[in-house]
């Protein structure tokens, strides 16, 4: 047997279904967020219907199934067409193999913005990012929140005029888990005096968890991330995101790393 013929016999029939495995799940997952998602499930009940009556050899019942199918067919397509047409521009799209990558990005964007805006207000902001190190203890000295990630919320958050500025915000997965949070401060001895407490508590985050933290400076305006026990001030906010991109995941690229390192040296 040539390879030609193990190809033929084995791996193609594997790549078929592990191809539209990934295709019908990538539809669905287009699919689900819209209305359609319930005219969705129906179909899926009318195909188990439809393969059980196979099995079974219910004659009329398939008879009856095959005779409405074309006009199904046709109602799908016209019911689906905005969702057909999200779906095509998906496919179009660069991330299309990268669920959810997309909307991680623009939820970093919101945050940088977010900050940015706060910068020139000159009000305090402090937000942990989250990643494998455990939260829950800082989350417990706050309040739970659990909602969608927008530049307005956050910038609501850290107005004067709220009970929830003066502490942290608490990030993961793409949703604000908490707020107001007490982080421990630094004890580093050699910390730049200039450094007020959000820059110290945002260094003892980073010396005791994984978790990356982004601070605006109530005093200067200045943007700064502290991660890795090390802080690094007063960063471009386009650095930021394409920092925060890479420590979370989204890129896979050192290039700004060694870029930050090298200016804060």
């Amino acid at each position: 047997m040539n390879i030609m013929q193990v190809y033929t016999l084995y791996i193609s029939p594997i790549l078929d279904v592990l191809f539209l495995t990934v295709l019908f799940y990538l539809i669905y997952k287009v699919l689900v967020r819209t209305q359609a998602a319930q005219l969705l499930r129906g179909i899926f009940v009318l195909l188990f219907i439809y393969a059980i009556a196979f099995i079974l050899r219910l004659n009329t019942v398939l008879w009856l199934l095959n005779a409405i199918a074309p006009s199904l067919l046709i109602g799908i397509v016209i019911l689906f067409q905005p969702e057909l047409r999200k779906i095509f521009m998906k496919m179009g799209q660069r991330e299309w193999l990268r669920p959810g990558s997309s909307s991680r990005h623009s939820q970093i964007d919101a945050i940088v913005n977010a900050a940015t805006i706060m910068s020139a207000k000159r009000r305090g902001m402090l937000v942990v990012f989250a990643r494998k190190s455990d939260m829950s203890e800082i989350m417990a000295s706050g309040t739970r929140i659990n909602a969608d990630i927008t530049s307005s919320l956050f910038q609501t958050i850290f107005e004067f005029d709220t009970t929830l500025h003066d502490g942290a915000v608490v990030v993961q997965n793409g949703r604000l888990l908490s707020a107001g949070c007490v982080l421990k401060l630094s004890e580093q001895q050699d910390i730049s005096k200039s450094f007020g407490t959000r820059h110290r508590a945002a260094l003892g985050t980073a010396e005791t968890s994984d978790a990356v933290v982004l601070v605006v400076s109530e005093e200067s305006g200045a943007l700064s991330l502290a991660y890795d026990s090390k802080l690094y001030y007063d960063l471009d906010p386009q650095l930021i995101i394409n920092r925060l991109e890479v420590l979370l995941g989204i890129k896979a690229s050192s290039r700004d790393l060694e870029y930050i390192e090298g200016e804060n040296e």
